[in-house]
């Protein structure tokens, strides 16, 4: 009897332990929306950009070298890699190509080590590959391997290269990048949909990993959703919407200094648009029918 008593005072105790720090949590969330936190310097952080040549990725890796960073373009695309470091190292900001194929963990590897000998261990990674461009998500989806292949899989062997240098040197960023099709899915787009989806069940997992291990304080890890109307100027976006006005336009500019600000703030998740996230987590309190309609009312061209 006395050791039941004693069992059950331990869980009240550990139950209220509990509420008090979600209150206190619930106040914090609260207190940074009225006041952000500091934004932290990325001046002299070696930062690469995984698929930097065009898109949010190329402006990722502008904006980074503006602030001071030292970057690491990558990307498959030789060519436009080299003329955006061109454009980098003549505004005097330090930047360097590498050709890396992602579906290629050995090239992955070679890449890595190649980015350490030009700069030094890296300190802060943004895997922009596999994100959709609104253009892509009404034309042929690509094979399936190949897009788990660069979307899901590379995620990994980057992760295995990367990441426990991060955890020796105690310090470091993680940043993936995902898009509306790990939210609701795309039409016709079902291995994107589901490459998708794991990003963001990978980033529970690291986030996780991080968490048990002590390192959230000195590694970070913010996961961003991005959405189709997110569009880069040299990208033609045929997206169609029902209501346009309910939704507009964000350019690939403004997209990446949104994204920057929100890293910079050590935030777990970022939205672009903002609001798009929190009213996705509403709809998904309401039942499934109720959400079907409501697709079918905003109706932007990829849902059905």
């Amino acid at each position: 009897m006395i050791l039941r008593l004693y069992a059950s005072l331990i869980l009240l105790w550990d139950f209220s332990v509990i509420l008090l720090y979600f209150a206190m949590q619930l106040l914090r969330s609260v207190y940074q929306i009225v006041r952000p936190p500091k934004r932290k310097p990325v001046a002299g952080e070696i930062v690469a950009v995984f698929g930097a040549s065009r898109g949010v990725g190329r402006d990722l890796a502008l904006q980074m070298a503006e602030l001071g960073a030292k970057v690491a373009c990558v990307d498959i695309n030789s060519s436009e890699n080299d003329v955006l470091v061109k454009s980098i190292n003549g505004s005097g900001y330090i930047a360097h190509a590498f050709e890396c194929d992602l579906t290629n963990k050995n090239d992955i590897i070679r890449t890595v080590n190649a980015i350490e000998k030009q700069f030094g261990h890296i300190t802060m990674f943004l895997h922009c590959c596999g994100v959709p461009s609104p253009r892509s998500l009404i034309t042929e989806p690509p094979p399936i391997q190949a897009t788990l292949n660069l979307s899901v899989v590379s995620h990994f062997w980057l992760l295995e290269a990367i990441l426990p240098k991060m955890k020796r040197n105690n310090h470091g960023h993680i940043v993936f990048l995902t898009s509306v099709a790990g939210l609701s899915g795309v039409k016709h787009q079902t291995p994107l949909s589901v490459a998708q989806f794991a990003v963001q069940g990978l980033f529970e997992s690291v986030l996780d990993e991080l968490r048990i291990e002590k390192f959230l304080r000195t590694i970070n890890i913010s996961l961003v959703h991005l959405y189709p109307f997110v569009v880069a100027d040299n990208c033609r976006n045929d997206i169609r919407m029902r209501i346009p006005s309910a939704f507009g336009i964000i350019r690939s500019q403004d997209a990446a200094h949104k994204i920057i600000d929100g890293v910079r703030r050590n935030q777990l998740e970022i939205s672009i648009p903002k609001y798009c996230l929190p009213m996705c987590h509403v709809l998904k309190l309401l039942p499934r029918r109720a959400t079907l309609l409501l697709r079918n009312l905003f109706d932007t061209g990829v849902d059905f």
